[in-house]
């Protein structure tokens, strides 16, 4: 799946919750994907490695039929070993360059970093595709997380720039400069996952970025 344009279709970057039920995480996600997300990323914290592997690799077969990128939360094994879009790396998940070299130049890396545009140009510099900046309000599935301050997203980078912590309906006007918003619990938790997604793309417009 190519890499320019990352968030050309929609600026929703939907990340799944700990999820073991696999029939649940799957209908919640194709919900967000009818209804029009970028990008799914596979977040599973409490899966062992054989839920894991099962739980991405239909995800991956599900997204790619909604020609959705499909991206793995730390683990570059499982990335390589069902074929998935890309990784996201947080700051212990592994070296940038490293990464690159096994995956190859046409898979998406992003990376972590958190409130920091220091590690946000070392992290361009290592030829990451987008970064993330967050929590940008308090987060439910990260409440010690560090605070990044919005004006992150003003930065003058030249990868997209993705909001992450907290975000809601009813925040996400503030976050007009990102370029994505990375978001779990207002999407899978919510009363109506189609009308929620369809109500963040009529605030959100599309932002065109190609990526060298």
């Amino acid at each position: 799946m190519a890499k320019a344009n990352l968030f050309n279709t929609s600026r929703i970057y939907a990340i799944t919750p700990d999820e073991a039920d696999t029939e649940i995480l799957l209908a919640k996600s194709e919900a967000l994907l009818r209804a029009g997300i970028g990008m799914l990323q596979y977040r599973n914290k409490m899966a062992g490695k054989d839920l894991r592997m099962w739980q991405a690799a239909v995800l991956k077969t599900l997204c790619h039929a909604y020609q959705v990128p499909f991206i793995i939360n730390d683990h570059v094994d499982l990335c390589l070993a069902i074929n998935a879009d890309g990784v996201h790396l947080g700051g212990t998940d592994g070296d940038i360059p490293q990464a690159r070299l096994r995956l190859g130049a046409n898979k998406i890396i992003g990376a972590s970093c958190y409130n920091r545009l220091d590690l946000a140009l070392l992290a361009q510099e290592a030829g990451v595709d987008y970064v993330a900046f967050g929590a940008c309000f308090p987060s439910d599935t990260k409440p010690d997380a560090v605070k990044a301050d919005l004006s992150l997203f003003d930065a003058g980078l030249k990868v997209p720039k993705v909001a992450i912590g907290g975000i809601t309906l009813q925040n996400v006007r503030l976050l007009q400069s990102a370029d994505a918003i990375a978001v779990i619990n207002a999407l899978y938790n919510a009363d109506n996952i189609i009308e929620t997604t369809q109500q963040f793309n009529r605030l959100l417009e599309p932002k065109n970025h190609d990526i060298a």
